[in-house]
C-alpha cells in the first residue's frame, strides 16, 4: 500500500476538525486575534494593566494570527498543486498543537524556554511545506516555500533585540509579496470562472495570471519591499513603494473587478488584494514626508487592511469550498467582509490622525469582530463533516 493511500486512509479517518489544515488553524487564527486586539486596546488605554505590550501586540498579530492562516492555507492549497493527500489527522493535531503552545508560552510572559517553544512553530511547517512540495515534484511552488522559510527567519530575527524592527518590516514584505504571487494566480482565475459561469461576456478579458506584467510587478516588488526591510529611513524605499503601488493599481485592474459586485465572495476577494495599493502608498508616504504622514499607518493599511481583508476573502471561500458547501455568501459572510474593510478603514483613519482614543477603541472593536463573527458563524462549518454531493 502507498504512502499516498496511507495518509488519505488515516485522514479519512480522522475527525472532521483534522481532516483538514484549514479547519483547526483558521478557527484558532481568528479567534486568536478577536481576542488578542480588544486585549492589546484595552492595555493601551490603560483599563487593564501592563501586558506583552506594542512589541507583544506585533508578535502576536504576525506570528500568532497571521501564521496560524499562512499554514491553514498552506498546507490546504499544497494538495491541489501535487496531488499527495493532505496533512491531516495526528500530525496536523500535533503542528496545531505546537502553534497553540506557541501561543500560551507568550501569553505567558514566556522565558527562554517558552521563546524556543514559540519560535518552533515556523520551521516545522517550512520543513512540512517543503516536504510536501519536493514530495510532489510540485517545483514551480518551491517560492512559496522560500517566501515562508523568510517569514521563519524574519520570526527569529523578531527575537533578537538589534532586528526586531527587521523582524517586523520583514514579516510584512514576505506577506505583501506572497498576496502579490498567489492572491494574483487565484484572483484573475476565480474571475474568469466565476464570469464564464454566469454567461458574461467580460470573462475573456480577465487577464490571465503571471503574465509578463505580473511578473514585472511581482519583481518591482520584491525590490521595493527589500529596500524598505533594509533602509527604511532612506528615501529610496519611499519612492520605490510610490511606484510599486501604481503599477499594482494597473495590474488590478486588468481583473474586471467591476463585474463581481453580485458576489460577496467574489468582490471581497477584489477589494482584499486592491488594498495593497494604498497601504504601499501610505507606506511609502509615511518614509518620504513622516512630518505629515504617521509612519505607524502604513503598516495598519498593510496589517488591518491588505492582510485582514485578504485573509478573510480566502478563509471563507475557502472553508465553503473545501467543505463541499456552495461559494456563495449568506449574511453573517456579507457582514464578515464589511466588517474588516470598515475596520481597516477606521484604523488607518486613525494612525494618519495619530491614534485619537476613540476612533482607535472603535477601529478595534469593529475590525476584531470580524473575526470573531467568522469564528462563530463557520465553526459548524470547520467542525463538521463535509457536505454530501447532490444525487
Amino acid at each position: 500500500m502507498s504512502l499516498a493511500i496511507d495518509r488519505g486512509a488515516r485522514r479519512r479517518a480522522a475527525p472532521p476538525f483534522l481532516q483538514n489544515a484549514f479547519r483547526p488553524f483558521f478557527l484558532g487564527g481568528a479567534i486568536w486575534v478577536a481576542l488578542q486586539v480588544p486585549l492589546w486596546i484595552a492595555e493601551y488605554m490603560g483599563w487593564i494593566g501592563p501586558g506583552a505590550g506594542e512589541l507583544g501586540h506585533a508578535h502576536e498579530m504576525l506570528f500568532g494570527f497571521l501564521a496560524a492562516i499562512i499554514c491553514g492555507f498552506a498546507l490546504t492549497a499544497i494538495p491541489n498543486w501535487t496531488g499527495r493527500a493532505p496533512v491531516a489527522g495526528g500530525g496536523l493535531s500535533w503542528l496545531f498543537a505546537l502553534w497553540l503552545a506557541g501561543r500560551l508560552a507568550m501569553l505567558a510572559a514566556a522565558d527562554s524556554w517558552g521563546l524556543w517553544i514559540d519560535v518552533a512553530f515556523l520551521p516545522v511547517l517550512t520543513l512540512v511545506v517543503v516536504r510536501e512540495i519536493v514530495a510532489g515534484r510540485n517545483w514551480w511552488n518551491l517560492p512559496v516555500a522560500g517566501l515562508i522559510g523568510l517569514f521563519t527567519l524574519s520570526h527569529i530575527a523578531f527575537h533578537q533585540p538589534a532586528f526586531t524592527q527587521h523582524g517586523i518590516r520583514g514579516s510584512f514584505a514576505v506577506t505583501v509579496l506572497l498576496i502579490a504571487l498567489i492572491g494574483g494566480r487565484i484572483v484573475p482565475s476565480f474571475t474568469r470562472n466565476w464570469l464564464a459561469a454566469r454567461g458574461d461576456a467580460a470573462a475573456k478579458a480577465v487577464a490571465p495570471p503571471m503574465q509578463s506584467l505580473d511578473k514585472l510587478v511581482i519583481a518591482m516588488t520584491a525590490i521595493a519591499l527589500a529596500a524598505w526591510v533594509v533602509l527604511p529611513e532612506y528615501p529610496l524605499p519611499g519612492g520605490l513603494m510610490l511606484l510599486v503601488a501604481a503599477a499594482h493599481a494597473v495590474r488590478f485592474h486588468r481583473w474586471q473587478w467591476s463585474r463581481t459586485f453580485a458576489e460577496p465572495l467574489m468582490w471581497s476577494l477584489h477589494a482584499g488584494y486592491v488594498w495593497i495599493v494604498p497601504a504601499l502608498a501610505i507606506t511609502g508616504a509615511g518614509i518620504l514626508w513622516p512630518e505629515t504622514v504617521s509612519y505607524e499607518a502604513g503598516f495598519h493599511a498593510l496589517g488591518t487592511g491588505l492582510i485582514g481583508a485578504m485573509t478573510l476573502a480566502v478563509m471563507t471561500r475557502a472553508s465553503l469550498g473545501h467543505t463541499g458547501r456552495e461559494r456563495v455568501a449568506d449574511g453573517a459572510t456579507t457582514a464578515i467582509f464589511l466588517l474588516v474593510h470598515l475596520g481597516a478603514l477606521l484604523r488607518v483613519a486613525a494612525a494618519l490622525m495619530f491614534d485619537p482614543p476613540a476612533l482607535l477603541g472603535l477601529s478595534a472593536i469593529v475590525w476584531s469582530s470580524a473575526f470573531g463573527l467568522f469564528a462563530m458563524a463557520y465553526a459548524p462549518i470547520l467542525f463538521g463533516g463535509r457536505k454530501a454531493e447532490p444525487a
